[in-house]
């Protein structure tokens, strides 16, 4: 009988993928465990926006495999794997700009819209918990709103198909440290309450600082992981990742 406590909510195992004849993911492995914050980092280039996108089922694996609570989804498509708990919120955000705020959480629920009306109600109130600006602005357009609140909408309308896990790709992009502040709270907040999270960040200072876990990736390739203090501390993350020289290197 399997474990299922003991069962990663993630597992991706030797995963290519890539566009038309280029390839970009050249063998990704990792797992992400249930309630984790887990951060992937590395430079802009090195497939981690790809690495998403195969996740979420929106570009197809040519070889590996990837397994969501034991099961293999790795030919599951997009729509199916989010009935099955995982959410993404793209890079840009991508929200229905002439569509109101309201209108674009509804529509966040549009994969579960047969779910009890209790639970829709439910996870609005957990978006407005998290981001009570939000419902001040349910009739206004998405695309009148700051650039820090449209990506609070972004997630809001990601949480709203009450997902397991939640993928997000740069979610500090373009915005204010203030906002940043807030949306990394939220993620804090989310994780304190059993959501598991994987994050794709260019800041890795950032992101490490709230994950437990870290993936380094380079040209398609997972090249370092371990504990986020441990990344944190290293050297060669500091140098290449973090903007800091060695203690011994340059000034």
């Amino acid at each position: 009988m399997t474990d299922t406590a003991a069962t990663p909510m993630l597992e991706v195992a030797g995963v290519v993928a890539g566009y038309d004849r280029v390839t970009v993911l050249r063998g990704i492995s990792l797992t992400v465990g249930r309630g984790e914050l887990v951060t992937v980092v590395g430079s802009n280039g090195a497939g981690k926006s790809t690495l998403l996108k195969v996740l979420a089922g929106l570009l197809p694996a040519t070889e590996g495999r990837v397994s969501l609570e034991g099961a293999d989804v790795t030919r599951t498509k997009a729509e199916r794997r989010v009935k099955a708990g995982v959410a993404l919120v793209p890079e840009g955000r991508r929200l229905f700009g002439p569509l109101t705020v309201a209108e674009n959480l509804e529509l966040g629920a549009y994969s579960v819209r047969r779910s009890p009306a209790a639970e829709s109600a439910a996870r609005r109130e957990q978006v407005f918990a998290l981001f009570p600006v939000l419902a001040e602005r349910l009739a206004q357009r998405a695309d009148t709103l700051s650039g820090g609140e449209q990506q609070m909408l972004a997630v809001g309308r990601a949480l709203m198909s009450g997902p397991r896990m939640l993928l997000l790709d740069e979610p500090s992009l373009g915005l204010a440290p203030l906002v940043v502040r807030e949306i990394f709270s939220a993620l804090d907040a989310l994780r304190a309450d059993g959501m598991t999270v994987l994050l794709v960040e260019q800041d890795a200072r950032l992101a490490l600082k709230h994950a437990d876990r870290g993936f380094v990736m380079r040209t398609g390739r997972i090249v370092l992981e371990g504990a986020a203090s441990d990344l944190l501390a290293n050297d060669d993350v500091r140098l290449i990742y973090l903007g800091r020289w060695h203690d011994k290197g340059a000034s």
